[in-house]
């Protein structure tokens, strides 16, 4: 053979190669001097001779199925030169099949389809015609039979999420797909690095039939679908997805959990995360530091503060070492929760670590302890943190300034508070208030004012309260020109002054300085400053009590014009101080003060001491008709006040026919409902233990007249008679009753004596004309003497406690 026709040979042998491996060109193609058809959708051909025309060459289908004679090779090929002489013969190529086949012939070998070649034509395809029929029908074209690798290296190849997506359905439709973990997972990540979630969501469908049908609960896909799904912070999709993998029996991984968990921490959901934490411990599934530095702070914030140290604990025993972020949630969830000696062990053990604490742990350290007391642990916590060069900020500066101050630690208060404006933070009115209110109540007269001044040079405005107890200290050194100027500048500033004003007024009344109080209320009244009639009711009590009769009644017109009541108690202590009252002056002033009060017991009280010719009706009557006018519901105890001090001054003016109408008519109206008890034949009692000693005297004549008469008259004696007086008025009724020789016997708290005695006694004439209230002139005598005996009349004192009992002293 020729060297040209060698060179032909290898040239048409290199053609055939070429033609064999460009399985994806169709159409014409043109050699030198030779014209070639190939049929589309083949990736191979032989060349057979045409009847026609020799020159031409006709590519026959590799199947095999519109040729004729055996399928496994073609007939006899010859290749001509351009003469037509023939320079080569041999077999065709091997029929192959696309589709179906996966190599190809070249000659009589067989040439493979290489995976990378399979790959880049896949993910033209994909890349060409993105997603829809068109591109299927290009796949379903493949000149080879792909496989699950395949796909999955053009998942990892392919940039665009919907066309990954396409491909993937498009391989689920095919005979030889078979599930593959890699193949989810390379699909997964690239819809994730599109955002594609909600075709991840749809995957995750398919991965779950796939899993239920081939029974394999370990893909890993189930958890970075979850992990992907929760970072997106898809809340209510990964959850269910989450819940779907555990129902299915899958296996969910550590990883996973930890990005549910911090999802749901994520959106404020604690005990949710906590719940998913609880399926892991369940699930034996492993925790690892991630978990553990997520589940430790959130328990202890959210008050599980044992579940946290269990953990730390479980933490620890694993070789795991805690983070600061651990630390500072444990120690500052156990000190908010007073457990501060476990929440120091923590804080020795991060220190051990050599893990130093930050500004804010050292501030939750401080809070923990001073809201439990400790302050002495909390400034050495405090004097620490400043030896870190940690700066304390202002709300640390105002709460241990304040906490000091509050509990008495003046002086360290001061010392820190200082500090504080040395540092250049401007305390706030209410840590100035603090300190101002605690040295006032102190009684640090001094260290108020100057912070009251430095209060008003820093241009801080004190509060009512700061007022109120700067006031109250200078009421109480009675300074009462200082006061004055201060609550004139609180007035300036814009407050209202008429309740602080009458809480110094208070001050000055409780305090007995009435002057002061007077003068007081003289600067309220000049400054339009006004106060209420509670407080004049106490101031006109106190000059009332004080003597000072003078000032008072103004004060009592001041209080009936602005349309209070006066009460019957009111009333009834002005007539026990006139009952005292020994000088005439002093009883005129105190009788006009009774006029002024315009009440109907005056009234009556004049009407008491008139004639009948002018009353125009009898004692009894008279008297029977004020008490049907009294409320007992609401009035019962003034009532029975005001008879008791009523029938003191009776006696002492020596009324004692009135004063036992009075007497009769209160025991008729059940005032005294226990006085009298009469037990039949074997005892007759009289209790004068609650009266006055007016009121006793009295109870005591108009009794035992009552005795007499059922004694003499009705032939009833008792056993015996007892007069209850009590240690007070044991020896005033003794001594009344000595001056008519009774058969009564003084014991302890009683005056007893035999019934049969005492009726003997009542047939005496003397007797008789004693109890007829023909008292004998010794014994008016000893009436004007009871005066000292009377019981005070200051309002505080209105529970009628006896006076105390006569030293000595016998009846003239």
């Amino acid at each position: 053979m020729s060297a040209r026709t060698r060179s032909f040979s290898r040239y048409v042998f290199n053609n055939l190669q070429l033609l064999a491996l460009r399985s994806s060109n169709s159409g014409l193609r043109t050699y030198p001097n030779r014209r070639f058809v190939s049929i589309p959708g083949r990736i191979d051909a032989v060349f057979v001779p045409t009847n026609q025309n020799p020159h031409f060459c006709v590519r026959s289908y590799c199947s095999g199925k519109n040729s004729k004679g055996n399928n496994e090779f073609t007939e006899e090929i010859e290749y001509l030169d351009e003469s037509g002489s023939v320079i080569y013969t041999g077999k065709g190529i091997r029929s192959v099949e696309p589709g179906v086949d996966d190599h190809v012939m070249v000659g009589g070998l067989k040439q493979p389809f290489s995976n990378a070649s399979a790959v880049a034509k896949i993910v033209e395809i994909v890349k060409r015609w993105k997603w829809g029929p068109e591109m299927e029908t290009q796949l379903d074209k493949l000149q080879f039979v792909p496989n699950m690798i395949h796909i999955t290296q053009a998942l990892k190849i392919t940039g665009d999420g919907d066309a990954s997506l396409s491909l993937f359905r498009w391989a689920k439709r095919q005979s030889w797909y078979s599930p593959s973990d890699e193949c989810y997972l390379a699909l997964i990540d690239r819809l994730n690095q599109s955002r594609d979630f909600e075709g991840i969501h749809s995957v995750f469908d398919d991965l779950i039939c796939d899993s239920t049908k081939t029974k394999v609960p370990e893909f890993n896909a189930f958890s970075r679908i979850v992990q992907y799904l929760a970072k997106a912070e898809k809340l209510e999709v990964s959850f269910c997805c989450f819940k779907k993998i555990q129902e299915s029996g899958c296996k969910v991984d550590t990883k996973t959990y930890n990005s549910l968990i911090t999802l749901f921490l994520d959106k404020g959901l604690p005990f949710k995360a906590f719940e998913i934490y609880e399926n892991m411990e369940d699930s034996n599934c492993s925790l690892d530091k991630s978990t553990y530095e997520l589940m430790i702070p959130n328990l202890a914030k959210s008050g599980r503060i044992d579940a946290a140290l269990k953990l730390f604990q479980q933490m620890k025993e694993k070789s795991l070492q805690p983070g600061f972020t651990i630390f500072s949630s444990l120690i500052d969830s156990l000190g908010k929760a007073g457990r501060l000696d476990m929440a120091m062990k923590v804080y020795m053990e991060m220190q051990g670590l050599g893990i130093k604490p930050s500004a804010t742990m050292f501030v939750s350290m401080i809070e923990s302890y001073i809201k439990a007391g400790k302050l002495d642990t909390a400034l050495k916590i405090w004097d620490e943190m400043k030896r870190a060069r940690f700066r304390p900020n202002y709300g640390l500066y105002t709460m241990v300034v304040e906490s000091h101050a509050k509990s008495g630690k003046l002086e360290t208060a001061m010392s820190i508070f200082l500090e504080m404006e040395k540092s250049g933070f401007l305390p706030t009115p209410s840590t100035y208030s603090c300190l101002l209110e605690m040295h006032a109540a102190n009684g640090q007269l001094d260290s108020a004012m100057k912070l009251y001044n430095s209060m008003n040079n820093a241009g801080v405005k004190p509060g009512m309260t700061t007022y109120t107890s700067l006031l109250t200290l200078l009421a109480k050194k009675k300074l009462l020109d200082v006061s004055a100027k201060i609550l004139l500048e609180m007035k300036a500033i814009g407050y209202s002054v008429d309740i602080t004003a009458s809480d110094v007024l208070m001050v000055f009344i409780k305090d007995s300085s009435v002057d002061l109080a007077l003068k007081w209320l003289r600067f309220m009244g000049s400054s339009g400053i006004r106060t209420n009639n509670f407080i004049i009711r106490q101031l006109f009590e106190s000059c009332m009590k004080n003597g000072l009769y003078e000032s008072a009644k103004p004060l009592l017109e001041t209080y009936v014009d602005s349309s209070a009541k006066v009460d019957l108690i009111l009333y009834t202590s002005i007539l026990a101080h006139l009952v005292r009252c020994q000088e005439e002056q002093k009883e005129k002033h105190l009788m006009s003060i009774l006029s002024a009060t315009n009440h109907k017991a005056h009234k009556f009280m004049c009407g008491l001491f008139t004639g009948p010719e002018k009353r125009k009706q009898p004692v009894l009557a008279f008297v029977r008709e004020f008490f049907q006018g009294i409320d007992y519901e609401n009035e019962e105890g003034q009532t029975r006040y005001f008879v008791n001090v009523l029938l003191n001054y009776l006696v002492l003016m020596g009324q004692i026919n009135r004063a036992r109408c009075v007497w009769k008519v209160s025991y008729e109206n059940k005032l005294f409902p226990k006085a009298i008890v009469f037990d039949q034949h074997i005892a007759w009692s009289l209790d004068v233990r609650n009266l006055s000693v007016g009121a006793a005297l009295v109870a005591v004549v108009h009794t035992l007249h009552r005795f007499r008469k059922r004694m003499l008259y009705y032939g009833v004696v008792p056993r015996r008679i007892k007069l209850v007086t009590g240690p007070t008025l044991k020896i005033v009724v003794a001594q009344m009753l000595s001056s008519v020789e009774s058969p009564f016997e003084v014991s302890k708290v009683v005056l007893r004596a035999p019934g049969d005695s005492v009726s003997e006694w009542f047939k005496k004439p003397i007797v008789q004309q004693f109890l007829l209230n023909e008292i004998p002139s010794r014994g008016d005598i000893l009436m004007h003497k009871l005066n000292i005996l009377f019981p005070s009349s200051a309002p505080e004192i209105r529970s009628l406690t006896p006076p105390k009992p006569l030293v000595g002293g016998r009846a003239m």
